[in-house]
């Protein structure tokens, strides 16, 4: 029995570390652009914004106008070259000092300022893909706070209609800019007015506002950018928004940011009605944000032409997005109307991932996109309809619960039935503050998923596999240290030693693991379920969900009430027995989970193999998955012939 102990505390305890290990590496890997890196990174976006505006006006017909905003721009250019090559090494960085050393010598050709212009706008994007700075704001900025930001902080200079006319502009040099010059701000982007706000402009009066959240800055850079809009226009580009004009163009924040209007469209353009309108009423996107096959479309077309350009890494970031932030949203409704189709997109979508990783030819990489687009047709038209019917609402709602809360409670019943059985009350509390702290914790997540930051579905799948892989741990070790006794003699010998004295501190705190874990675990991924299903549902629907809800959560408990009766009449032996069977089934499943969600997260990689598919069991049909589950499987039965042995 001694070997099989070890093995286990060491398997219980090496997770932990593991754990501890694999979030420190993954923290790292997600965090590249770290501050400072991502201000140098930042600076070179703003100084290249910088010149893309003012360079047109210093030179005219390869003639300098004003040598000394001419310097000023040589300056910045050769700046971007210099931090371009103190920034972390990249793929793409040699390329891009290319450019930046490209545009500093048309700079000093005196080119023409369309052309610098061009040169400026590809290498802007092109460093903020590269160094995958964050260039939009995570919820549509509040411009009723930004009003009330621009006149405490801005009005002083830029004046009450933005026009530079302040009472402190008079004799500033240089002037303060005019935000309704129509010519200029075309030049500029709002990622590129939200970077002077943030780090402001050297060697004139315009500082930085590092005192205002991110929040309330980029709600000032839509705020500048939206003054000089005509009412006639936003409500033109008002009206196009609603017949569908722009949607394609337009599919999100980040795309409203990122480029200047001239780059967006021409003045006067239908586009150009609705970039304005955009602008004063960002809220507008976050309503039509793009449907997640459509996204999972988008982002499977990407990463073929990602890959077909030799970027193997954006492939598979896009695959990986493709799949966690969109597909996956769908993956319960979709089970409710047509479960087949479900399955297939999984497996089709785990294939072109594995082509990409293993460099497959560009043609086998677009017939493995082109497969997985048919199969995402396939899927819309099964959930097509603008929102489900009360009914189809209440069943999804009702079954989400019940499928994500059953393994909790068959898990909690059986710790709260032993603790019942052997009349071991000073391990409730452990157990119920375990599952209190999930409840809690639960909330907090959805709030902080909702309202505070975009939750990645990489950050989604790393959570869920961490979690299951440490449930997982915990079961084991609670389900051998109950079949040591469930023979007679084990248990008269556990009691003789545990007179006057509580359990053991480690299965007391395993057990509350256990218990915050696999409540936690059910949460998070009902979390994302129900917002999905919430959108789906409308407001018609909207009431049946939480009937569902409702009815779902009457049923768990009749269920737990019911598993812990009968569990508690059953003789020690068999009660343990079935209980350290429970729990060790429990285990192979959370294994299997867990190490698919690492998967889906991009962590661990997936080699595919011939075999069923059963995700509530835990069944992948994935190598991986399906050795770590034979060593589970392996350990356990180790265990149980050690006792067996031990017992005879």
């Amino acid at each position: 029995m001694k070997p099989i102990r070890t093995l286990l505390f060491l398997t219980y305890s090496l997770s932990w570390w593991l754990t501890v290990m694999l979030l420190v590496s993954i923290m790292h890997g997600v965090a590249m652009a770290t501050p400072a890196i991502e201000e140098k990174a930042q600076t070179i976006v703003h100084m290249l914004d910088y010149v893309g505006v003012d360079y047109p006006g210093v030179v005219q017909d390869g003639k300098v106008v004003n040598a000394e905003e001419y310097a000023e721009q040589h300056e910045f250019a050769t700046q971007v070259v210099v931090l371009l090559d103190q920034l972390p090494a990249v793929a793409e960085q040699p390329m891009l000092l290319e450019q930046a050393r490209g545009l500093l010598a048309r700079i000093e050709a005196k080119a023409p300022g369309s052309e610098i212009s061009m040169l400026i706008g590809r290498l802007r994007i092109d460093v903020i893909q590269a160094w995958k700075l964050s260039v939009a704001p995570q919820q549509p900025p509040d411009l009723q706070q930004a009003a009330r930001l621009f006149a405490q902080h801005c009005v002083a200079c830029h004046g009450t209609q933005g026009r530079g006319d302040g009472t402190l502009a008079k004799g500033m040099e240089p002037a303060p800019s005019d935000l309704q010059d129509e010519a200029r701000m075309r030049q500029r982007s709002l990622y590129g007015l939200y970077n002077t706000i943030t780090l402001g402009v050297h060697g004139t009066p315009m500082r930085a506002f590092t005192e205002l959240s991110e929040a309330d800055r980029w709600a000032l850079a839509f705020f500048a950018g939206g003054l000089r809009a005509d009412s006639e226009v936003v409500a033109n580009g008002e009206a196009l928004w609603r017949q569908g004009e722009g949607r394609k163009n337009f599919e999100s924040l980040r795309g409203l940011v990122i480029e200047a209007p001239s780059d967006q469209a021409s003045p006067g353009s239908s586009m150009d009605a609705v970039r304005a309108y955009l602008t004063q009423q960002p809220h507008a996107l976050q309503a039509a944000a793009q449907r997640p096959l459509a996204f999972s479309r988008t982002k499977v077309d990407e990463a073929a032409q990602a890959y077909a350009k030799g970027k193997r890494e954006d492939a598979q970031r896009l695959a990986t997005a493709a799949y966690l932030d969109g597909f996956e949203l769908i993956e319960s409704a979709l089970d409710n109307v047509d479960a087949p189709p479900r399955l297939e997109i999984e497996h089709e979508m785990t294939a072109l991932r594995t082509a990409i990783r293993e460099g497959r030819p560009p043609e086998a990489v677009t017939a493995q996109t082109t497969k997985v687009k048919a199969l995402l047709d396939r899927a819309d038209d099964a959930l097509s309809g603008s929102s489900l019917s009360p009914n189809t609402a209440f069943v999804s709602s009702m079954l989400i619960l019940l499928r994500e809360g059953l393994e909790a409670i068959l898990v909690l019943s059986a710790i709260v039935a032993f603790t019942v059985k052997t009349g071991r009350h000073d391990a409730s509390p452990y157990i119920h503050a375990g599952w209190v702290g999930a409840l809690a914790l639960g909330g907090i997540t959805w709030i902080i998923a909702r309202y505070a930051l975009s939750l990645s579905g990489a950050s989604r799948e790393l959570t869920e596999g961490i979690t299951a892989l440490l449930a997982a741990a915990m079961l084991l070790y609670v389900g051998w240290w109950l079949h040591n006794r469930a023979n007679a003699r084990a248990w008269n010998r556990f009691i003789r030693e545990q007179i006057n004295a509580a359990l053991g501190k480690r299965t007391l705190w395993a057990m509350a693991g256990i218990s915050f874990l696999v409540v936690y675990r059910e949460l998070f991924e009902m979390i994302l379920f129900y917002e999905t299903l919430w959108s789906q549902a409308g407001a018609a629907g909207q009431g049946a969900v939480l009937w569902g809800i409702a009815t779902a959560a009457l049923l768990l408990v009749l269920i737990g009430g019911m598993i812990l009766r009968y569990s508690v009449r059953l003789p020690i032996g068999p009660f343990f027995t079935v209980t350290s069977s429970l729990l060790a089934l429990m285990a192979v499943v959370f294994v299997g989970n867990g190490v698919a969600a690492l998967q889906e997260a991009g962590v661990l990689e997936t080699t595919t193999v011939r075999f069923f598919s059963l995700p509530m069991l835990g069944i992948h049909p994935s190598a991986q998955s399906l050795m770590l589950q034979a060593l589970t499987l392996a350990l356990i039965a180790g265990g149980f012939w050690s006792s067996r042995a031990k017992a005879v």
